[in-house]
């Protein structure tokens, strides 16, 4: 379970990198809403990476 739980913040990065790059490769038209939700998600994915990690390390 802890194994699943270390990479998790990885998988959101991802998820929040395929809201953002699905649009740009249809050709289809890219608002702020979504340009700002993708990179909200990144970086949710990202810091949430680094507090898991270090909650496990601990």
């Amino acid at each position: 379970m802890n194994t699943l739980l270390k990479y998790i913040g990885v998988f959101v990065v991802l998820v929040g990198v395929a809201i953002l790059a699905v649009p740009y490769l249809m050709n289809g038209s890219t608002s702020n809403t979504l340009i700002a939700t993708g990179m909200t998600v990144a970086l949710i994915g990202y810091f949430g990476h680094i507090i898991i990690n270090k909650k496990l390390a601990d």
